[in-house]
C-alpha cells in the first residue's frame, strides 16, 4: 500500500503567505493613516472667515497661512522673516480688521473659528506660518511643516 504524497490543506507555507499578506495590507494601511494624519486640512466652507467688509472666498491655489496677534507683534516685523511664494493669509487672534495690503489679506473670525484653526494644526506659539495648496473645491491640504517665525 503506497500513502500518497498530497499537499496538507493548511501547511507552513499556505499559513506564513497568508500571514505574509495580511501583514503587507495592514502596513500599507497603517502608512496611508500617517501620510493623511501627518498634513492637515482646512475647509473653507465649513470655517467662515471675513476679509474687512465680505465673507473670505479663496481665489488663489496656494497660500502661506500666518496666525499672528497684532497685540504682541506688529505683522510689518514678521513679514520680512516669511519665506513667501503665495499671497498671505494673515489670520489675526487679536481680531483686529485691515483687509487687503499688497498681497497680504488679512482675515478673522468668531473665536471658536480661530480656536478650531488653531487645534487642528496644532499651534503652540504665535507667530506661525505654513502653506496650504487647494485640494478640493474650497478644501486646502497643509503643504509645509509648521514654523514658528522669530
Amino acid at each position: 500500500m503506497r500513502i500518497s504524497q498530497g499537499r496538507r490543506v493548511f501547511s507552513l507555507n499556505y499559513l506564513f503567505a497568508s500571514f505574509f499578506g495580511a501583514a503587507l495590507i495592514a502596513g500599507a494601511f497603517a502608512y496611508s493613516n500617517y501620510r493623511f494624519s501627518e498634513y492637515k486640512f482646512i475647509d473653507f466652507e465649513k470655517l467662515v472667515f471675513y476679509t474687512k467688509k465680505d465673507i473670505f472666498i479663496p481665489k488663489s491655489d496656494r497660500y502661506t497661512v500666518v496666525l499672528f496677534s497684532s497685540n504682541m507683534q506688529d505683522f510689518e516685523t514678521i513679514r520680512p522673516k516669511l519665506k513667501q511664494e503665495s499671497p498671505i493669509l494673515a489670520i489675526d487672534i487679536f481680531q483686529q480688521k485691515r483687509g487687503l495690503e499688497g498681497d497680504v489679506l488679512f482675515i478673522n473670525s468668531g473665536m471658536n473659528t480661530i480656536l478650531k484653526v488653531i487645534q487642528t494644526f496644532n499651534v503652540y506659539e504665535l507667530p506661525t506660518a505654513f502653506a496650504i495648496k487647494k485640494f478640493k473645491n474650497n478644501q486646502y491640504k497643509q503643504d509645509s511643516l509648521i514654523e514658528v517665525v522669530e
